[in-house]
């Protein structure tokens, strides 16, 4: 357990940060399971529409750190794929 009063603070200040980042990263997955099962549902316009909003989720993490640049990149990507690939089958 931390002994200095710094050392105290820093361990709050990372246990509210632990929180946030959590809370964030949840939410996110939550968007990326709602999109993906409306995909396989084949609701593409539904689907489109949450679009922007990942993009958006997936952008903010980058710039917070909570996800890296490659992996924010490859999950977008691979999202707008699925979607055209429901929607022209």
């Amino acid at each position: 357990m931390a002994i200095t009063k710094s050392a105290k603070k820093a361990y709050r200040q990372s246990l509210r940060r632990k929180a946030r980042n959590t809370e964030r990263k949840d939410s996110l997955k939550k968007l990326l399971k709602e999109i993906r099962s409306l995909i396989s549902a084949k609701k593409t316009d539904e689907a489109k529409k949450l679009l922007s909003n990942v993009y958006k989720l997936l952008d903010k993490g980058v710039k917070s750190g909570l996800v890296k640049k490659g992996t924010a990149s490859r999950k977008k990507s691979r999202i707008a794929k699925a979607i055209s690939k429901s929607k022209s089958q």
